[in-house]
């Protein structure tokens, strides 16, 4: 591995097949984040049964063997720590934040959860009408949740990155309780988790603690995950428009990128914080503080387990229409590609980067999650180099990447305009 602001880290595998990474920050905080990753998220799901791998997250926190419902979230709080969970479209991801002396008993509470889950279809029903809440509030009554989910249904057809983690409406109605149970059995075994443990703590107590209560889990089937294809080359661009209650127009432009393995991730990275980190960023300079076009506008490259999206996004300012919006946005691109970019704007990406991701190693919550995405997508190897990738980036590589990803053919633009479904209008 190259020198890097990486801390070091630690890795044991159980006879059951759990792989435990122990991070000793020694930073005299007295603070850990104790965390458990499954190789499970969105893209396992089949269509028609979407939403599940976020329902179970939900479902977690119901009653276990030896727990009430609510009582894991109570013992957390008992002592002082903080627990959350998220689902995304390749993993799920658990954590408790707590004083490095409560790490063993997070520990438990994460394999009571693994192997005595109860799901009871009393604490099923009730648990669906909030994710069906959550549905309407973030996507369907979101302008900006809606654009984006209906982009995902358009940019990937072939692939299960179709649906966003949350799911379609029609499927969250008709789960069963056996739908989860099912998945629950398949993806939640000790060979398809690892426990990260990053903080003010001893590599051999995280071992030995994770061994006490996880050693005895047992793994209750094969786990056989759907096949599906990589979503095949573009033949040509797509373009959408969707009508939504919306006191503004929206935009939102993918392209189709490799996966985050790839060697031009770190172009890609850079190019995003060209784009729109901070002020000074071309976006900004240019939809905002010029053409006072937009009030919120942002790229992005989402770095996924299989090819992933280079995103922009923009929120209109009143009375703004999206295509004027798209115009600038793909002048701003093709200047790029033209090489209007100056050797101190990308020594300054390079230094903004790196401070980031420094920044980024302060907290064993930071620390966990960003080293156990990796674990948990089966390679650590891109991250462990980004910094040496950094430093050596140049201005063609971000160029180039411009001119070999964001192309027209390749793109998907998704315009959310203000209107009726009823309203006639012409392209």
């Amino acid at each position: 591995m190259s020198s890097n602001s990486l801390p070091k880290y630690y890795t044991q595998t159980l006879e059951n097949g759990l792989r435990i990474v122990a991070i000793p920050m020694d930073n005299g905080s007295n603070v850990v984040s104790t965390d458990i990753f499954y190789k499970v998220g969105s893209k396992d799901e089949k269509m028609g049964k979407s939403g599940i791998a976020h329902m179970l997250e939900h479902l977690n926190f119901k009653s276990t063997k030896n727990l009430k419902a609510g009582e894991f979230d109570e013992i957390v709080k008992g002592f002082g720590g903080v627990n959350n969970a998220s689902t995304s479209f390749d993993f799920t991801h658990y954590y408790i934040k707590s004083s490095s002396k409560n790490m063993a008993k997070s520990l438990e509470l994460f394999a009571e959860l693994m192997q005595n889950l109860t799901l009871k279809d009393e604490e099923f029903q009730p648990e669906r009408d909030v994710v069906a809440e959550e549905r309407r509030w973030r996507t369907d009554n979101n302008p900006m949740g809606y654009m984006q989910f209906r982009l995902f249904n358009n940019a990937y057809i072939y692939h299960p990155y179709h649906w966003t983690p949350i799911g379609f409406m029609n499927d969250i109605k008709n789960w069963t309780i056996e739908d989860i149970k099912d998945f629950h059995s398949t993806f939640y075994q000790p060979k398809n988790a690892i426990v990260v443990v990053a903080g003010d703590i001893d590599k051999n107590s995280v071992f030995k603690e994770t061994e006490k209560y996880f050693k005895d889990v047992k793994n209750t089937k094969d786990i056989v995950r759907q096949s599906y294809t990589v979503e095949p080359k573009q033949d040509g661009a797509k373009r959408l428009i969707i009508k939504k209650d919306s006191a503004v127009e929206m935009l939102t432009i993918a392209f189709h990128i490799p996966n985050f393995e790839h060697k031009d991730q770190v172009a890609l990275s850079a190019l995003s914080e060209l784009l729109s980190s901070g002020k000074s960023s071309l976006l900004q300079k240019v939809l905002v503080d010029e053409k006072k076009l937009v009030n919120t506008v942002y790229a992005y490259n989402v770095e996924l387990k299989d090819p992933g999206l280079f995103l922009f996004s923009a929120v209109c300012n009143q009375g703004v229409k999206a295509k004027d919006v798209e115009k600038e946005i793909l002048k701003i691109i093709s200047s790029i590609k033209e090489g209007n970019i100056s050797k101190k704007d990308i020594e300054k990406v390079k230094i903004n980067t790196k401070a980031d991701f420094i920044f980024s190693l302060e907290n064993s919550s930071s620390v966990a999650s960003i080293l156990g995405s990796y674990f948990v997508r089966d390679n650590i190897k891109p991250l462990f180099e980004y910094e040496e990738e950094i430093e050596k980036l140049k201005k063609s590589d971000v160029i180039n990447v411009a001119k070999k990803y964001l192309t027209k053919d390749n793109s998907t633009t998704v315009i959310l305009k203000k209107g009726r479904k009823d309203e006639k209008e012409e392209l």
